[in-house]
């Protein structure tokens, strides 16, 4: 998954990009409405983690932005607004979850699972394609029963492939997924990702469709 955070706190955005990005995201922040404004304009997030009282608005007029714009996005609002009219208020303006500061941060990461099983109409929590199975709450792999280790890129391209698979997923699509704004990207990584994946989950679980990208065959 690739996550936008909007929050202003430093000390506390630094915090969720480190801890969910140890939980195998991707995360991009920043810290006001127009930064996310740019953010969404330019870039394809499976979930904007939103605080409601930033320096130059209210998330909730971004958020209503987002759905008169046709943005489904699945937004999970974060704030110390926590009666439950604010929770109403916000659930109302389109919102998927809310959550009130201080919070656990594995409960977030809980409710992003849940918000991405969603969006993709899944209803169990594993991710299975034949004898390959993903637990994104584990961060773990199996291929017929047997665990396998996946380093945390490994893990979150196997992910996009799995969630959609016999479609085909381009170089673009997936180096977004992979990596955020800062982070420098080789020009061979995605191939070099999907040789070592294939190396361990099997050659011919993942096809290569010239010119269009890869994609996960049904029956791997």
């Amino acid at each position: 998954m690739r996550i936008l955070v909007v929050e202003d706190d430093p000390v506390l955005s630094d915090g969720l990009q480190v801890g969910l990005g140890l939980s195998g995201w991707t995360v991009d922040r920043v810290g006001d409405c127009g930064d996310a404004r740019a953010a969404l304009a330019t870039g394809v997030y499976d979930a904007v983690v939103l605080d409601l009282m930033l320096p130059d608005g209210s998330g909730l007029d971004l958020l209503a932005e987002m759905r008169r714009a046709k943005d489904a996005t699945p937004v999970l609002l974060l704030t110390a607004l926590d009666q439950t009219q604010d929770r109403i208020r916000g659930l109302d303006a389109g919102g998927d979850d809310y959550l009130g500061k201080p919070f656990d941060l594995d409960e977030l990461a809980a409710r992003l699972r849940a918000l991405s099983r969603r969006r993709s109409g899944r209803a169990d929590a594993l991710l299975k394609v034949g004898d390959i199975v993903l637990d994104p709450a584990g961060l773990s792999a199996t291929v017929r029963g047997n665990a396998v280790g996946l380093s945390r890129r490994e893990f979150a391209l196997l992910s996009a492939l799995m969630e959609r698979p016999g479609v085909v997923r381009s170089r673009a699509e997936l180096e977004d997924r992979l990596y955020g704004w800062q982070e420098e990207v080789e020009s061979n990584a995605v191939e070099v990702h999907i040789h070592n994946l294939r190396a361990k989950i099997g050659r011919d679980a993942i096809e290569t469709v010239r010119g269009l990208g890869y994609r996960m065959r049904r029956s791997a």
